[in-house]
């Protein structure tokens, strides 16, 4: 027999009880204990009739709570839609769809887009609540509109300025504050002028991405310029940075582990592909693991994880990967056998060679294990004795295989 549900999860909005369901009046009434923030407990009012418990810190321990009284009529009250960024879907991983049920209210990002009159599926959605504000930055093409959820009232000014200093000052920023209650206001500012005050702590950004002539623009396909990168010369070429990125082959939800990362392009550029996708940078120097901190968070991917550290002894408890680049660190055969003992089954390994030394090494695998090897050459335009000619680069070795 299916589990009757136990569980409730009523959205909530600023407009408290008066805005929620027959259903989810019902349900708030009739629960013998109700979880949710202060705020929304507040905006319940009468209809509470069990015990009120506002969520404990650290939050994981209202979790257990919530779990623990299995069986019995709970209610958990959230901000809005609580799948969209929301306890809903923390309680999800932990309670089976069957024993739970929820009453949705409008999300901050509906309600926005509502009173922007913007279609909501032609908008790029993010939540910087409690988050880095460096996420925002790929979503920062011209033209593109974006609704970005802030953690507090000093989060609209801080975006604006990170706009600003990006290049994307004539952007407009449309602050939206405590929609849908009673103190609801929608106030616009250019990004590089912005002087809105008394912002309230409950806020959303809508903006109108304008790009100045030389902003910040992410490409939307891999081998961004060299030229936006930190390096010092130890940096994965555009060109073949990007022939690289194909040759890992990201799939959805996947962990690579960029070896001798560098610059950290490899392992950013894998991570921009999609949001779900992580990497690990494993860097021997602490300088360039330094800077891959700070291309990761101009990139606006801030959860790169760096590892300090020299291979095969750094890779020693890392998570298994799905996939591995080796850039720097393929001269030493300890390092590809770890990497490829480390690899799951299934999972893609990439290792570039510019060294005869290096190009041995990988031959070798090749004729051992299989795989792909590739030569890469690459040739720039440069000016020769007051004409133009081919100046080549160094020619790349580059050898990828699926571990069986």
């Amino acid at each position: 027999m299916a589990p009757r549900p136990w569980l409730t999860i009523v959205g909530i909005g600023e407009d408290g009880a008066a805005g929620l369901s027959p259903a989810a009046r019902e349900a708030v009434a009739a629960a013998s204990i109700v979880f949710g923030g202060r705020r929304h407990l507040d905006r319940a009012g009468d209809l509470l009739r069990g015990d009120a418990r506002a969520w404990p810190s650290p939050f994981e321990a209202g979790v257990r709570e919530v779990l623990a009284r299995r069986g019995s009529p709970v209610c958990v009250l959230a901000s809005g839609d609580p799948f969209l960024f929301g306890v809903g879907a923390t309680l999800a991983r932990q309670v089976p769809a069957g024993e739970m049920r929820a009453l949705p209210a409008p999300s901050a990002f509906s309600l926005a887009a509502a009173r922007l009159g913007w279609a909501l599926q032609e908008v790029e959605c993010v939540s910087l609540h409690g988050r880095a504000l460096d996420l925002v930055r790929p979503c920062l093409q011209p033209g593109r509109r974006v609704l970005a959820l802030t953690s507090d009232a000093a989060g609209p000014a801080a975006l604006a300025a990170l706009l600003a200093a990006t290049g994307f000052g004539a952007s407009r920023l449309h602050v939206l504050e405590a929609l849908g209650g009673p103190r609801e206001r929608v106030r616009t500012a250019r990004a590089a002028a912005f002087d809105l005050a008394d912002v309230d702590t409950l806020n959303l950004v809508a903006l109108e991405v304008v790009a100045d002539a030389e902003a910040r623009v992410l490409a939307l396909a891999p081998g961004r310029p060299d030229a936006l990168y930190e390096h010092d010369g130890q940096i994965t070429k555009r060109e073949i940075r990007a022939m690289t990125l194909a040759a890992l082959a990201p799939r959805r939800g996947e962990l690579l582990w960029d070896i001798g990362a560098g610059s950290g392009s490899i392992g950013i550029e894998w991570m921009l592909a999609d949001p779900s996708l992580r990497a690990i940078a494993i860097e021997a120097r602490a300088d360039r693991a330094a800077r891959i901190a700070r291309n990761a968070a101009s990139f606006g991917v801030p959860g790169l994880t760096i590892v300090e550290g020299e291979a095969p002894a750094a890779l020693t408890g890392l998570p298994t990967p799905d996939a591995i680049f080796i850039g720097g660190g393929a001269s030493d055969a300890g390092v590809i056998d770890a990497a490829l003992g480390a690899l799951a089954t299934g999972g893609r390994l990439v290792a570039n060679a510019v060294t005869l030394e290096t190009e041995a090494l990988l031959l070798a695998r090749h004729a051992a294990l299989g795989g792909e090897l590739t030569r890469i050459a690459i040739a720039r335009a440069a000016p020769v004795a007051g004409m133009t000619g081919w100046r080549p680069a160094m020619p790349v070795t580059q050898w990828s295989v699926v571990k069986p």
